[in-house]
Protein backbone atom coordinates (compact mmCIF):
# COMPACT_ATOMS: atom_id res chain seq x y z
CA UNK A 1 0.00 0.00 0.00
CA UNK A 2 1.56 3.43 -0.91
CA UNK A 3 2.12 5.68 2.39
CA UNK A 4 1.35 9.53 2.16
CA UNK A 5 5.48 10.04 2.03
CA UNK A 6 5.46 7.94 -1.52
CA UNK A 7 2.26 9.59 -3.17
CA UNK A 8 3.52 13.31 -1.97
CA UNK A 9 6.83 12.49 -3.52
CA UNK A 10 4.95 10.78 -6.99
CA UNK A 11 2.80 13.73 -7.06
CA UNK A 12 6.24 16.09 -7.02
CA UNK A 13 7.78 14.06 -9.47
CA UNK A 14 4.93 14.21 -11.62
CA UNK A 15 4.62 18.35 -11.12
CA UNK A 16 8.49 18.52 -12.15
CA UNK A 17 8.01 16.53 -15.23
CA UNK A 18 5.09 18.89 -16.20
CA UNK A 19 6.83 21.97 -15.69
CA UNK A 20 9.63 20.23 -17.70
CA UNK A 21 7.12 19.60 -20.41
CA UNK A 22 5.90 23.42 -20.56
CA UNK A 23 9.06 25.12 -20.46
CA UNK A 24 10.66 22.31 -23.39
CA UNK A 25 7.13 23.22 -25.10
CA UNK A 26 8.19 27.01 -25.00
CA UNK A 27 11.93 26.51 -26.15
CA UNK A 28 10.48 24.51 -29.22
CA UNK A 29 8.09 27.30 -29.68
CA UNK A 30 10.45 29.80 -29.45
CA UNK A 31 13.22 28.03 -31.37
CA UNK A 32 10.67 27.79 -34.62
CA UNK A 33 9.88 31.01 -34.69
CA UNK A 34 13.74 32.33 -34.04
CA UNK A 35 14.21 29.89 -37.16
CA UNK A 36 11.50 31.36 -39.12
CA UNK A 37 11.93 34.98 -38.73
CA UNK A 38 15.86 34.37 -38.61
CA UNK A 39 17.19 36.79 -41.13
CA UNK A 40 15.25 39.89 -39.20
CA UNK A 41 16.58 38.63 -35.66
CA UNK A 42 19.57 38.43 -36.86
CA UNK A 43 20.34 42.45 -38.21
CA UNK A 44 18.23 42.84 -34.96
CA UNK A 45 20.57 41.39 -32.87
CA UNK A 46 23.32 43.17 -34.91
CA UNK A 47 22.07 46.35 -34.43
CA UNK A 48 21.46 45.12 -30.68
CA UNK A 49 24.88 44.33 -30.03
CA UNK A 50 26.62 47.85 -31.06
CA UNK A 51 23.34 49.41 -29.27
CA UNK A 52 24.04 52.46 -26.62
CA UNK A 53 25.04 50.58 -23.17
CA UNK A 54 23.79 53.11 -20.79
CA UNK A 55 20.35 53.16 -22.63
CA UNK A 56 20.06 49.37 -22.21
CA UNK A 57 21.26 49.57 -18.58
CA UNK A 58 18.24 52.45 -17.69
CA UNK A 59 15.66 49.52 -19.91
CA UNK A 60 17.45 47.05 -17.91
CA UNK A 61 16.72 49.13 -14.38
CA UNK A 62 13.14 49.99 -15.77
CA UNK A 63 12.07 46.27 -16.58
CA UNK A 64 13.08 45.48 -12.96
CA UNK A 65 10.99 48.20 -11.74
CA UNK A 66 7.63 46.40 -13.03
CA UNK A 67 7.92 43.48 -10.62
CA UNK A 68 7.77 46.62 -7.72
CA UNK A 69 5.24 48.08 -9.74
CA UNK A 70 3.22 45.09 -9.89
CA UNK A 71 3.27 44.09 -6.96
CA UNK A 72 2.26 47.51 -5.42
CA UNK A 73 -0.95 47.26 -7.58
CA UNK A 74 -1.13 43.64 -6.24
CA UNK A 75 -1.34 45.57 -2.36
CA UNK A 76 -3.74 48.16 -3.19
CA UNK A 77 -6.18 45.31 -4.94
CA UNK A 78 -6.48 43.87 -1.11
CA UNK A 79 -7.60 45.44 2.21
CA UNK A 80 -5.07 43.30 4.48
CA UNK A 81 -1.54 43.76 4.60
CA UNK A 82 0.94 41.68 2.49
CA UNK A 83 4.43 40.19 3.33
CA UNK A 84 6.01 42.84 1.14
CA UNK A 85 9.13 40.32 0.16
CA UNK A 86 6.79 37.18 -0.82
CA UNK A 87 4.98 39.55 -2.40
CA UNK A 88 7.66 40.66 -4.78
CA UNK A 89 9.05 37.16 -5.74
CA UNK A 90 5.75 36.45 -6.25
CA UNK A 91 5.07 39.22 -8.84
CA UNK A 92 9.02 38.12 -10.18
CA UNK A 93 7.65 33.78 -9.87
CA UNK A 94 3.97 35.14 -11.64
CA UNK A 95 5.75 37.36 -14.30
CA UNK A 96 7.66 34.09 -15.58
CA UNK A 97 4.75 31.59 -15.17
CA UNK A 98 2.57 33.81 -17.26
CA UNK A 99 4.58 33.23 -20.62
CA UNK A 100 3.92 29.42 -20.12
CA UNK A 101 0.37 29.84 -20.31
CA UNK A 102 -1.98 31.61 -22.63
CA UNK A 103 -3.81 34.92 -21.67
CA UNK A 104 -2.15 35.82 -18.27
CA UNK A 105 -3.64 32.51 -16.96
CA UNK A 106 0.12 31.48 -15.46
CA UNK A 107 0.29 34.83 -13.28
CA UNK A 108 -3.11 34.57 -12.20
CA UNK A 109 -2.75 31.08 -10.78
CA UNK A 110 0.58 31.94 -9.35
CA UNK A 111 -1.18 35.40 -7.71
CA UNK A 112 -4.32 33.13 -6.82
CA UNK A 113 -2.24 30.79 -5.12
CA UNK A 114 -0.35 33.36 -3.10
CA UNK A 115 -3.47 35.45 -1.80
CA UNK A 116 -4.77 32.19 -0.64
CA UNK A 117 -1.55 31.20 1.15
CA UNK A 118 -1.88 34.88 3.11
CA UNK A 119 -4.92 34.00 4.45
CA UNK A 120 -7.45 35.25 1.49
CA UNK A 121 -10.82 33.06 1.01
CA UNK A 122 -10.61 32.06 -2.60
CA UNK A 123 -13.47 34.51 -3.49
CA UNK A 124 -11.58 37.27 -2.27
CA UNK A 125 -8.14 36.53 -4.09
CA UNK A 126 -10.19 35.98 -7.45
CA UNK A 127 -12.21 39.49 -6.59
CA UNK A 128 -8.13 41.00 -5.87
CA UNK A 129 -7.37 39.70 -9.11
CA UNK A 130 -9.89 41.11 -11.21
CA UNK A 131 -9.90 44.35 -9.19
CA UNK A 132 -5.82 44.41 -10.42
CA UNK A 133 -6.86 43.52 -13.88
CA UNK A 134 -9.61 45.98 -14.49
CA UNK A 135 -7.43 48.54 -13.22
CA UNK A 136 -4.51 47.57 -15.10
CA UNK A 137 -6.79 47.90 -18.41
CA UNK A 138 -8.72 51.53 -17.17
CA UNK A 139 -5.10 53.21 -17.06
CA UNK A 140 -3.94 51.57 -20.29
CA UNK A 141 -6.34 53.05 -21.72
CA UNK A 142 -6.58 56.02 -20.47
CA UNK A 143 -2.72 56.75 -21.03
CA UNK A 144 -3.98 55.80 -24.95
CA UNK A 145 -6.57 58.86 -24.37
CA UNK A 146 -3.83 61.40 -22.99
CA UNK A 147 -1.78 60.36 -25.73
CA UNK A 148 -3.13 60.37 -28.72
CA UNK A 149 -4.00 63.99 -29.35
CA UNK A 150 -0.27 64.75 -28.33
CA UNK A 151 0.78 62.14 -31.34
CA UNK A 152 -1.96 63.54 -34.15
CA UNK A 153 -2.21 60.71 -36.97
CA UNK A 154 0.15 58.10 -35.23
CA UNK A 155 -3.16 55.71 -34.58
CA UNK A 156 -5.49 54.77 -37.26
CA UNK A 157 -8.67 53.35 -36.90
CA UNK A 158 -8.41 50.14 -39.33
CA UNK A 159 -11.33 49.85 -41.70
CA UNK A 160 -14.60 48.09 -40.31
CA UNK A 161 -14.55 44.80 -42.56
CA UNK A 162 -17.91 42.75 -42.96
CA UNK A 163 -16.40 39.93 -41.13
CA UNK A 164 -15.55 42.42 -38.22
CA UNK A 165 -18.81 43.79 -37.95
CA UNK A 166 -20.41 40.18 -37.62
CA UNK A 167 -18.06 38.77 -35.04
CA UNK A 168 -18.86 42.01 -33.12
CA UNK A 169 -22.70 41.72 -33.94
CA UNK A 170 -22.32 37.86 -32.88
CA UNK A 171 -20.61 38.70 -29.31
CA UNK A 172 -23.11 40.89 -28.53
CA UNK A 173 -25.60 38.56 -29.38
CA UNK A 174 -24.11 35.72 -27.02
CA UNK A 175 -23.61 38.13 -24.27
CA UNK A 176 -27.42 38.90 -24.47
CA UNK A 177 -28.47 35.08 -24.41
CA UNK A 178 -26.17 34.71 -21.90
CA UNK A 179 -27.73 37.41 -20.00
CA UNK A 180 -30.82 35.76 -20.01
CA UNK A 181 -29.64 31.74 -18.95
CA UNK A 182 -29.51 30.98 -15.88
CA UNK A 183 -25.91 30.91 -15.91
CA UNK A 184 -26.01 34.78 -15.35
CA UNK A 185 -27.92 34.11 -12.29
CA UNK A 186 -25.34 31.97 -10.61
CA UNK A 187 -22.20 34.56 -11.71
CA UNK A 188 -24.44 37.72 -9.82
CA UNK A 189 -23.30 36.91 -6.51
CA UNK A 190 -19.87 36.99 -7.23
CA UNK A 191 -19.51 39.97 -9.13
CA UNK A 192 -21.77 41.49 -6.50
CA UNK A 193 -19.24 40.42 -4.27
CA UNK A 194 -16.20 41.81 -6.24
CA UNK A 195 -17.95 45.29 -6.44
CA UNK A 196 -18.30 45.07 -2.89
CA UNK A 197 -14.12 44.33 -2.27
CA UNK A 198 -13.48 47.12 -5.02
CA UNK A 199 -15.50 50.38 -2.93
CA UNK A 200 -14.18 48.90 0.31
CA UNK A 201 -10.92 48.92 -1.61
CA UNK A 202 -11.75 53.00 -2.34
CA UNK A 203 -12.69 53.65 0.82
CA UNK A 204 -9.11 53.77 2.52
CA UNK A 205 -7.45 55.85 0.41
CA UNK A 206 -3.81 54.21 0.88
CA UNK A 207 -5.01 50.78 -0.92
CA UNK A 208 -7.24 53.26 -3.83
CA UNK A 209 -3.48 54.86 -4.42
CA UNK A 210 -1.55 51.82 -4.47
CA UNK A 211 -3.89 50.20 -6.90
CA UNK A 212 -4.25 53.02 -9.49
CA UNK A 213 -0.94 54.57 -8.90
CA UNK A 214 0.80 50.71 -9.20
CA UNK A 215 -1.30 50.00 -12.37
CA UNK A 216 0.24 52.94 -13.49
CA UNK A 217 3.64 52.64 -12.68
CA UNK A 218 3.09 49.20 -14.40
CA UNK A 219 2.32 50.76 -17.41
CA UNK A 220 4.59 53.25 -17.63
CA UNK A 221 7.47 51.59 -17.03
CA UNK A 222 6.77 48.82 -19.54
CA UNK A 223 6.41 51.74 -21.84
CA UNK A 224 9.98 53.60 -20.59
CA UNK A 225 12.30 49.85 -21.38
CA UNK A 226 10.77 49.88 -25.06
CA UNK A 227 11.73 53.83 -25.22
CA UNK A 228 15.13 53.34 -24.11
CA UNK A 229 15.85 50.47 -26.38
CA UNK A 230 14.25 52.43 -29.09
CA UNK A 231 16.93 55.30 -27.92
CA UNK A 232 19.72 52.75 -27.40
CA UNK A 233 19.26 51.18 -31.50
CA UNK A 234 18.94 55.00 -32.73
CA UNK A 235 15.29 54.94 -33.51
CA UNK A 236 14.07 58.16 -34.37
CA UNK A 237 10.87 58.22 -32.99
CA UNK A 238 9.84 60.42 -29.91
CA UNK A 239 9.36 59.24 -26.52
CA UNK A 240 5.69 59.94 -26.24
CA UNK A 241 5.32 58.35 -29.70
CA UNK A 242 7.15 54.95 -28.60
CA UNK A 243 4.59 54.94 -25.36
CA UNK A 244 1.81 55.67 -27.56
CA UNK A 245 2.60 53.02 -29.59
CA UNK A 246 3.63 50.45 -26.63
CA UNK A 247 -0.05 50.89 -25.23
CA UNK A 248 -1.43 50.48 -28.64
CA UNK A 249 -0.36 47.60 -29.31
CA UNK A 250 0.25 45.73 -25.83
CA UNK A 251 -3.77 46.42 -25.80
CA UNK A 252 -4.41 44.98 -28.84
CA UNK A 253 -1.99 41.77 -27.78
CA UNK A 254 -3.63 41.21 -25.04
CA UNK A 255 -6.63 40.31 -26.95
CA UNK A 256 -4.97 37.43 -28.39
CA UNK A 257 -4.32 33.91 -25.60
CA UNK A 258 -0.52 33.12 -26.23
CA UNK A 259 1.51 32.90 -23.11
CA UNK A 260 2.36 36.05 -22.30
CA UNK A 261 1.92 37.96 -25.73
CA UNK A 262 4.66 35.94 -27.28
CA UNK A 263 4.19 36.29 -30.72
CA UNK A 264 1.44 38.63 -30.94
CA UNK A 265 2.51 41.39 -29.00
CA UNK A 266 6.19 41.05 -30.90
CA UNK A 267 3.80 41.41 -33.98
CA UNK A 268 1.66 43.97 -32.57
CA UNK A 269 5.19 45.74 -31.70
CA UNK A 270 7.06 45.36 -34.87
CA UNK A 271 3.73 46.79 -36.53
CA UNK A 272 3.28 49.62 -34.89
CA UNK A 273 6.68 50.29 -35.22
CA UNK A 274 7.46 49.96 -39.04
CA UNK A 275 3.89 51.62 -39.72
CA UNK A 276 5.19 55.01 -38.18
CA UNK A 277 8.40 55.03 -40.23
CA UNK A 278 10.62 52.94 -38.98
CA UNK A 279 12.88 50.61 -40.81
CA UNK A 280 12.25 46.64 -40.68
CA UNK A 281 15.62 45.88 -39.28
CA UNK A 282 15.46 48.75 -36.36
CA UNK A 283 11.95 47.62 -35.76
CA UNK A 284 13.14 44.16 -34.93
CA UNK A 285 15.55 45.25 -32.94
CA UNK A 286 13.90 47.37 -30.62
CA UNK A 287 11.48 44.60 -30.16
CA UNK A 288 14.20 42.14 -29.24
CA UNK A 289 15.91 44.14 -26.65
CA UNK A 290 12.21 44.29 -25.15
CA UNK A 291 11.44 41.13 -24.99
CA UNK A 292 14.69 39.97 -24.10
CA UNK A 293 14.80 42.61 -20.50
CA UNK A 294 11.16 41.45 -20.31
CA UNK A 295 10.65 37.90 -21.24
CA UNK A 296 13.89 36.17 -21.98
CA UNK A 297 16.38 37.00 -19.64
CA UNK A 298 14.50 37.27 -16.26
CA UNK A 299 12.61 33.86 -17.57
CA UNK A 300 14.66 31.19 -15.90
CA UNK A 301 15.11 33.07 -12.85
CA UNK A 302 11.44 33.67 -12.46
CA UNK A 303 10.80 30.06 -12.88
CA UNK A 304 13.73 28.95 -9.83
CA UNK A 305 11.98 31.58 -7.51
CA UNK A 306 8.68 30.29 -8.72
CA UNK A 307 10.19 26.35 -7.69
CA UNK A 308 11.24 27.47 -3.99
CA UNK A 309 8.14 29.54 -3.48
CA UNK A 310 6.27 26.62 -4.42
CA UNK A 311 8.82 24.05 -2.23
CA UNK A 312 8.68 26.53 0.83
CA UNK A 313 4.76 26.46 0.30
CA UNK A 314 4.73 30.43 0.17
CA UNK A 315 2.40 29.30 -2.84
Amino acid sequence: MTSPAQLTASLGRRRAYWHAGVCLAVLLGALYLGRRHWLALESGAERLAVADQGWLLAAAAAAVGTWAASALAQQGAVVRRLPGARLVAAQFAASAANHLLPAGLGAGAVNLRFLMRCGLPPGRAAGALAAKAGTGAAVRLALIALLAPACPGLLRLPRASPVAVTAVLAVAVLAAVLLATPWWARCRPALAAVLTDIRALHACPARAAALWGGSLAFAALHALVLIAVTRAVGLPLAPLQVALLYLAASSAAALLPTPGGLGSLDAALALALTAAGTPGAAAASAVLGYRLLTVWLPLLPGLLVLGILLRRKAL
